[in-house]
């Protein structure tokens, strides 16, 4: 390993939430195929090179956008991971980040044939130490959403209850109680009833709420 050069480079984990079978979402994040050594042939996170004369920020949109076609709205750097042996050929310190989209953004990229898209919880072996990577970014989002509008994010502007409640299970790897989450989520603040119902549902139309902006909260 040439240890006379450090290189930066910049990784995103990309979170969407797609339906399994019976309509249950759950975790999904792409990956890239490698084309060259080292770790031929194994999917990675997309990603690339810091130039110079370019931002942190800048560089993981636009190398998401090269990779994958994604121009997520949520893009937040996670944490640096330079352990010294993480690349066999060379010194190479990556600055994660992570992006949310939501599922109609991720039809509307439609990624190329090297882009394929895994479950956060049953991923293959990937290149360099990406897999510890992803696994710190679900634990970090896992955290999250028990306090930020992560939910939001995935969902849009308005949503049920329902909808919100999957989305926190889908993040959480696990089943939530429906009364409990709805107490639960009562008594948040933040969380406004717009006055408007979900349309063509085949029961009682649900509720659709939101979260409270910075304006509103000044209102």
């Amino acid at each position: 390993m040439d240890h006379s050069t450090t290189r930066l480079a910049v990784s995103t984990v990309i979170f969407a939430l797609r339906p399994e079978d019976g309509g249950t979402p759950s975790l999904w994040t792409p990956f890239v195929l490698r084309t060259r050594q080292p770790h031929l042939d194994q999917w990675a996170l997309p990603g690339g090179w810091l130039p110079d004369g370019e931002d942190l920020d800048a560089a993981a949109a636009r190398t998401l956008a090269e990779t994958t076609g994604l121009h997520p709205s949520f893009l937040e750097q996670l944490y640096t991971f330079g352990r010294v042996d993480r690349s066999p050929t060379e010194r190479v310190v990556s600055v994660a980040y992570t992006a949310l989209v939501r599922s109609d953004e991720v039809e509307r990229a439609a990624p190329g044939e090297n882009v394929r898209w895994f479950r956060a919880d049953a991923l293959p072996r990937l290149a360099f130490d990406h897999n510890a990577i992803v696994d710190y970014a679900v634990q970090r989002l896992r955290t999250k959403v028990e306090y930020a509008h992560i939910a939001h994010t995935f969902l849009g502007q308005t949503f049920t209850l329902s909808q919100l409640r999957s989305v926190h299970e889908a993040i959480l790897g696990h089943a939530l109680d429906a009364a409990n989450f709805r107490r639960s989520v009562a008594t948040s603040p933040d969380l406004i009833e717009t006055g408007e119902v979900l349309t063509g549902t085949p029961h009682r139309p649900p509720k659709l709420f939101r979260y409270r902006t910075a304006e509103s909260s000044r209102s």
